[in-house]
């Protein structure tokens, strides 16, 4: 995966100077509150919800065990619909062949519909290095861009702005990049709207080289799918001469009929409506363009695995490859709101992020051994995943590979990792518990000496401890054990 972000923090260290920042966790907690309370409403219109839930996980589910059976069969189904198909196996091959596909144009500028997986690879920075510049047209992504910012929402990229904020980039930059702002531009979202819809229009216009990504890819049909709510996205898809998509292999469902269940799930997850605003599908070539004809001359998909095929071969950690990228686990997550998404140090914040980045980056870089540990495992991330990804196991699973090492799979090998640095207490403590689990008498010898010592436990703890208890109360032993109570009431004891 991309190093675009590697040499950040851990994410204690970044997090602890997000928390400073006042203005920034105010404005994540009326976007990420607003979002979320939209979202229940929305939600609980549909009464079979968490049928459509299991049923997204089921699709998923069956797609990732065949996967080598539906990537060959889309490829089969784009290639006969006029299109070509790539595949990538890390981010400087995608970076590749993205790069001599513009080159080949002879075009030095592209435009881009929103899409996670180019920001990934770092699509942006090595198309720069070529010489060719990308425009990103999503208005959220537009800000980002014309601010020299990063993402920090995988739906609402730009959410640690306010419109002041908002208004201020728009002034200052907007006219190094093309048309200026309008005079005396204001910070109402119409006005700001305004003002990137002209500086966009233009762009669309010229442009003769879209690169864009995808929500789903259909593998009975090759079609291609991209949900978006402004229509930057069908401008993207229909006005160039070509079309390169970049894709995760992740994102292909067996057939159309399937996306019957995401068209529901993704839109009410996402942006808590009823039916997406701008739903763009596309076959191949669709239509010859010419006189009377419609979209792109050519079409290219290029298939992106880095780091989805070791994930997939992780049992437990797979799971996290059904995400559609709906963003509801950041909503409601305690942590996202207060430390802010660039506090991952990648382009997936948030928990689905906690659980994604270090199985497509492994756990290697300090950014990434600590990303399981920014949780407090409350299980909300959980309960409101359209797809049921059961974030909360990963994490503890992330947790177990950081702090013991053991057999992972990496660049499709197997191979054996060690522990990460800075975990031996914690390693530790759990031989010492695992010790003490074993031997039943022990353990009741332990309850017993805790009970009658209660008076002299501390409040906090001392050494590595410490910084546990720096924001957490221990709590009070109880006066005697749970055996002795079933003990004492029922009058026995195993």
């Amino acid at each position: 995966m991309t190093t675009a972000h590697l040499g950040m923090p851990s994410f204690p260290a970044a997090a602890r100077e997000a928390v400073r920042d006042g203005v920034l966790r105010a404005n994540l907690r009326h976007a990420t509150h607003t979002i979320r309370d939209k979202r229940a409403r929305a939600v609980a219109e549909l009464a079979d919800w968490d049928r459509l839930r299991a049923a997204g996980a089921a699709v998923k589910d069956h797609t990732l065990r065949h996967l080598d059976h539906y990537l060959l069969r889309l490829e089969a189904a784009v290639t006969a619909a006029g299109g070509t198909v790539h595949w990538a196996v890390d981010a400087d091959e995608a970076n590749r062949i993205v790069t001599e596909l513009v080159r080949a144009t002879g075009e030095r500028e592209v435009v881009k519909v929103k899409s996670m997986a180019t920001q990934e690879i770092g699509l942006n920075e090595a198309l720069e290095a070529a010489g060719i510049t990308a425009y990103e047209t999503d208005l959220a992504e537009l800000i980002v861009q014309l601010g020299h910012d990063r993402p920090s929402h995988i739906l609402v990229p730009a959410i640690h702005r306010n419109r002041a904020e908002i208004r201020d980039v728009f002034r200052a930059e907007m006219g190094r990049w093309g048309r200026p702002a309008p005079d005396g531009l204001g910070d109402d979202p119409r006005e700001l709207a305004e003002a990137a819809r002209l500086h966009l229009r233009e762009k669309f216009l010229r442009a003769k080289v879209a690169v864009s990504g995808a929500n789903f890819m259909v593998a009975e049909t090759g079609t291609m799918v991209v949900l978006e709510s402004e229509g930057n996205g069908r401008m993207c898809l229909t006005l160039p001469e070509t079309l390169i998509s970049v894709v995760g292999i992740e994102k292909v469902v067996p057939t159309f009929r399937d996306l019957e269940i995401f068209l529901q799930t993704l839109p009410r997850s996402s942006t808590a409506e009823r039916m997406n605003p701008y739903t763009t599908m596309w076959t191949g070539l669709g239509p010859s363009r010419g006189a009377d004809g419609d979209g792109p001359s050519a079409f290219h998909l290029v298939l992106l695995d880095n780091g989805r095929t070791d994930t997939l071969a992780d049992e437990t950690g797979r799971q996290a490859l059904r995400c559609i990228r709906c963003s509801a686990c950041l909503n409601v997550c305690p942590v996202y709101e207060r430390a802010g998404g660039h506090a991952y140090g990648s382009v997936y914040p948030g928990p689905i992020g906690a659980v994604l980045s270090p199985q497509l980056r492994g756990t290697g870089s300090e950014i990434d051994a600590s990303l399981p540990y920014a949780s407090t495992l409350c299980g909300a991330c959980y309960e409101v995943c359209p797809v049921a990804i059961d974030i909360p196991e990963i994490l503890v699973h992330l947790r177990e590979r950081v702090a013991q090492g053991g057999p992972v799979t990496r660049d499709g090998i197997r191979v054996r990792i060690r522990p990460a640095h800075g975990h031996t207490a914690e390693r530790a403590a759990m031989r010492a518990a695992r010790l003490l689990l074993d031997r039943p008498a022990a353990l009741r010898a332990g309850e017993r000496l805790l009970a009658r010592a209660r008076r002299l436990a501390p409040r906090r703890l001392p050494g590595p401890g410490r910084a546990w208890t720096d924001t957490r109360d221990l709590p009070d032993p109880p006066a005697e054990s749970f055996r002795d109570w079933w003990a004492r009431e029922r009058g026995t004891q195993q």
